[in-house]
């Protein structure tokens, strides 16, 4: 399994505009990507963070080939509301846990 970390500043004052295309536009995209296995939106000292879990490296890779992914990312950056910086991270997870009753 492998963790993508997307990290991006944010104008604080369009929070609410961000965490609406979050919740309509990118969580659905997220959920339509082939091997895509979980999606968190979290809010960091400066901005926001979108983490994602994937299947594999491959499939983590593959996002960015993604014909929905690239139309969400132009989206959003005609948003005008992301800040730098921004990141992109990709960690394999070596041990994972789930409680039952988030499954």
């Amino acid at each position: 399994m492998i963790a993508r970390i997307w990290r991006t500043g944010l104008d604080e004052s369009r929070a609410e505009e961000y965490d609406a295309f979050a919740a309509d536009r990118s969580l659905p995209m997220f959920q339509r990507q082939p091997g895509c296995r979980a999606v968190f939106f979290a809010r960091t000292a400066d901005g926001r963070a979108a983490i994602t879990l994937w299947r594999d490296l491959a499939a983590a890779e593959a996002l960015t080939s993604s014909q929905d992914y690239l139309d969400t990312v132009e989206a959003i950056r005609a948003a005008g509301f992301l800040r730098p910086p921004q990141s992109v991270e990709l960690l394999p997870v070596d041990h994972a846990w789930l409680a039952p009753d988030l499954v």
